[in-house]
Formats: structure tokens, sequence, C-alpha cells
């Protein structure tokens, strides 16, 4: 008897460790098809559905924890208004977009034919926003972009149902122009990872810089993913120019920033670009490396201002992390979701009531005011000046400069 009830007790621990287990998953960011944990569907607030948002975003593969610090933003901002808005309970269902523009088209599919979602968010990759636009656009479903840059979807395939609160790769290119010329230097050499939004970000530097008298001297577009940059470094060093711009994110950035170190380029030639190239959450892998480098970028974990602060505290207290570019953009596009729902009361019955309702939303993010272009649908937001410094021993990013509100000019 003793032994049997040995084993009883044993099965149950066994049972309940399992339960746990699944809860622990139930909500968490990784996986495709996961319902979040605002899942409401079977328990709707006053008697109603559950308005559910489909977010397609990368959950394997180069870009995972883009979308994983999209995601952890997105729950943070749901879990502050208790996963409702408007008297309904929100239900996120998160797809993985793999990367794969057709994949992500099947997943969209399912999201929309069996899933039933009100509204869709996301994705990461510029390509996998273009093949989607189509199916969004004859079906009238509100898509909120929540990172894609590519410039063209704000342009010539601006839809009347999309909206992006993230960036443009214009914005992010062009707002460093002008200051680099001014204050850098007028010769540049530009660099950028051989992909469409790597050349849109450089395309942008080099109108703004040239516009204001300067001077490109030589450019050259290594392969995305490219291990290593001896040669592409070797062709600047001998151009010599007074300043190099550069476009790499991720891992590229990581090696690109510690290899131009390594070859003595820096201290020698001053490294600008985009805030991909020495963001938060790529400077622990960098060293010391980046110190020195000037960014541009519609955020800071810096920034001094009662939103981001507040921000960056439950951030950290949920996820003991400091939060990303990402992560604010997956904050506040579940803060536009949430207030666009409030100022439906709820009702998502007319689609294009609700993706008008979108557009008409505005607030102070932890980036700054934020607000959308009625004509083009894209955000209008601050964009700053930033630059790294070696404190205690790691690197920290300082804003040096406010450039002021940036307008997409939609062509």
């Amino acid at each position: 008897m003793r032994k049997l009830k040995g084993s009883f007790m044993i099965a149950l621990a066994l049972c309940l460790a399992f339960v746990t287990a699944c809860g622990q998953s139930s909500g968490t960011t990784g996986g495709s098809s996961t319902p979040a944990e605002g899942d409401a569907s079977t328990s709707p607030a006053n008697g109603k559905e559950s308005v559910k948002v489909g977010a397609i975003l990368p959950y394997s593969g180069v870009y995972a924890s883009l979308g994983e610090n999209l995601t952890r933003g997105m729950e943070l901002y749901f879990e502050s208004v208790n996963w409702e808005a408007g008297g309904r309970k929100i239900t996120l269902i998160k797809e993985d977009e793999e990367n794969d523009p057709q994949g992500a088209l099947r997943k969209l599919r399912k999201l929309v034919e069996k899933d039933n979602i009100d509204i869709l968010t996301g994705p990461v990759s510029t390509a996998v926003a273009y093949a989607l636009r189509d199916e969004v656009d004859s079906k009238k479903l509100p898509f909120l972009v929540s990172h894609a840059g590519g410039n063209d979807l704000t342009r010539t395939k601006r839809s009347d149902y999309i909206w992006r609160s993230s960036f443009s790769s214009w914005q992010i290119g062009n707002s460093m122009g002008k200051y680099a010329y001014d204050h850098i230097a007028k010769k540049i050499y530009v660099t950028a990872a051989d992909y469409a939004f790597g050349k849109e970000v450089a395309g942008a530097f080099k109108e703004a810089f040239t516009a204001a008298g300067g001077e490109i001297v030589g450019e050259v577009y290594p392969p995305l993913g490219s291990n290593d940059y001896a040669s592409y470094l070797t062709q600047i060093k001998g151009k010599k120019p007074e300043a190099v711009y550069a476009f790499f994110a991720g891992a590229d950035a990581v090696r690109f920033v510690k290899q131009y170190e390594q070859y003595g380029l820096k201290g020698q030639i001053p490294l600008i670009g985009s805030g991909w190239l020495n963001a938060e959450d790529i400077r622990p892998e960098q060293g010391n490396s980046p110190e020195g480098i000037i960014s541009t970028m519609f955020w800071d974990y810096h920034l001094d201002t009662p939103e981001n602060k507040a921000f960056v505290t439950a951030y950290e207290k949920k996820y003991n992390a400091r939060p990303s570019i990402e992560s604010v953009e997956g904050y506040d596009a579940a803060r536009v979701i949430v207030e666009a729902l409030k100022s439906l009361d709820g009702d998502t019955s007319d689609r294009q009531k609700v993706s008008q309702a979108i557009g008409k939303v505005q607030f102070t993010s932890p980036r700054g005011p934020i607000k959308f272009d009625q004509e083009t649908h894209h955000v209008i937001q601050t964009l700053y000046l930033i630059k790294t410094e070696v404190q205690n021993g790691k690197t920290e990013n300082k804003v040096v400069e406010t450039i002021g509100e940036i307008k997409d000019p939609g062509k």
C-alpha cells in the first residue's frame, strides 16, 4: 500500500510539472499559431467576443530576436490595459513569418480564413510586407505595419487599409545626410548590406548628403550575412574618405563594427550610420568597438522623458532585460490598436472604420510624439543623433542632438 501511495504521488508530481510547463509556454513568444496570454475567445468580456489581432513576425531564423522583442513590447502594453479595449478582450495570435514571403502569405490566409482576425500587425521583412500587401488590400483587412521599412509600402504600394507605425528607410538615411555634411565630413564613403532595405537607406543618405554639397567618393555593398569584411574595408581605406556612412544590422553590424576596429579604421576614419550599427541589443557583443559611432534613430534607451522612463522601467521589471528598438515598435503598435478600439467602442464590424480609426491615433510614445500622415499612412516622428561612448569600461549610447520631426515625402 505504501509502495502504491508513493507511485501515485510521483505520478501526480509529474502531471503537475507537465501542466505547469504547458502553462508557462502558453503566451510566450516563439512557435507559430500561438494564442498569447490575452486569449479570451472562450471568456468574452461583457458578453462580446474578443478582438483578434494576428501578428506575423519572425520567430525563427536570423531575425528571430527581432520578432521576440516586438512581441515582448506588444504583450507589455496589452498587459498594461488588462488585454482589453473598448469593452472587448484582445486575443493575440502569432504566426512565424520565417523570412519567407510565400510562407507568410499562407500564414495570412490561415489567420483570415480560420482565425477570423480583425487586425493584422507585423512583419519584420520588407519582402514579406510586400507579399502580404495585395491580399490585405483585396480583403480590406486593417494592417498596422510594426517594423518593415521599405519605402514603397507607403508610396506606390499604399493601401487604404495599411498604416505604418515604425519607420521608412528614407527616414533613417535622410536624417543623417545634412548633419554629416555640416558637422562631420565633406567626402564620404558609403557601404550597406546588399539588399533592398540597405540600398534604400544608403540612397536616402546620399540624396541628402549630396544635396547639402557633399561628395560620395565610393560605395560598396557586401552580401547580407557576410562573415569577412576585409576586402571591403581595404577598398574603403584605399579611397581615404573623410568619413564612412554604413548600414548594417544584427549580426552583420556586430561583425562589421568589430572588423572596422581590427583593420585600423576606428579612430582614423569616423564611422557614422543608422542606429542599428550601434543598437542597444548588439553592443554587448561588440565590446568597445562601437565607441565614437554617430548614428540616427527614432528612439534611444536613455531618452530623458517620463514616457520612456516608465516604459524602460516596466520592460526591465517584466523581462529582466533592456528593451530594444523593436521592443518600442511592438509597444507602440499595441497602443495604436488599443486607442483605435477605444475610439470605436470596440466595434470592429466595419473594417474601413477600423482602418480610419488607426490613422487618427496620436500620442506621446517612449520615442516621442507620433502621429500618422493622412496622405501616405506613414508615421511622422522625431529622429535623434546618437553617439556611443565608453563609460565604466562598457559602451553606452547618448543622445547628442534632436534632429526634429521627420516626415516621409511619400514619393
